[in-house]
């Protein structure tokens, strides 16, 4: 008998979509071939247990960031929060290679990469390891064939759970008001994560230390209306 998979089923999630796209410049091609390998996670190795000793600097705590794009917001934050260790990941290897181009012009030692998909990544990390997770402007997949393809599926909001710290912080942007809304019902099913919101300016406006990205800036013209959603994960079940 054949069976149909939910969305939210964990059989369904792997990475759709393009890798690659125009040819790389000369040098962003040196950079994934010199600089990639030095900050690229090892997933074939055990995590350490203690995540901080992943980057070349000291760090009092480490974020995730989940499909960066060019890496706009991954390196603005790591630049300005020089003790917080970054991690990003990046399935788009013209994206990975402006990343590179920008670390290596910042000599920014607290970002490590992966080149691939998050969800591997969520499930190498220990538990409890990461002070928060951003995720800004992902694939909307509109079309309702293509929803399995979402990241936000069940199964990924409890592997976030699982390796997020207690009050730590998922944050989430996105112009498309389906995705949003989506997002929004399965967190709040989700018994690990509270939502944040107390007035409606809580998810019209960013957060405080918001920087606008390309995608942002290019939603703003086109006159479609962001949505910001946080949530914290709780500290137990039933707090808070």
């Amino acid at each position: 008998m054949t069976t149909t998979k939910s969305p939210d089923s964990t059989a369904v999630r792997r990475f759709f979509g393009r890798r690659k796209g125009h040819r790389l410049r000369a040098y962003q091609a040196e950079l994934i071939e010199t600089l990639l390998p030095r900050l690229a996670l090892d997933l074939g190795e055990p995590a350490p247990d203690a995540i901080g000793s992943l980057f070349a600097v000291p760090v009092r705590e480490v974020r995730l960031e989940i499909g960066f794009g060019g890496g706009e917001y991954l390196v603005a934050e790591a630049g300005c929060h020089p003790h917080t260790g970054f991690l990003g990941c990046e399935p788009f290897v013209n994206g990975m290679a402006k990343a590179l181009a920008a670390i290596a012009a910042q000599g920014l030692c607290n970002v490590r990469l992966h080149l691939g998909d998050a969800v591997p990544v969520l499930s190498w990390l220990p538990p409890a390891s990461i002070a928060g997770i951003d995720l800004l402007y992902p694939d909307p997949w509109p079309k309702r064939r293509h929803w399995k393809r979402r990241l936000i599926q069940d199964d990924t909001i409890a592997a976030m759970a699982r390796v997020l710290r207690p009050g730590g912080l998922f944050r989430f942007a996105s112009d498309s008001a389906d995705y949003a809304a989506w997002t929004l019902l399965r967190f709040l099913r989700a018994p690990d994560f509270i939502w944040t919101a107390e007035r409606a300016d809580d998810w019209r406006k960013p957060w405080p230390e918001f920087i606008d990205t390309r995608y942002h800036l290019k939603a703003s013209r086109q006159g479609r209306a962001p949505t910001y959603l946080v949530f914290r994960r709780r500290h137990r079940l039933g707090s808070e």
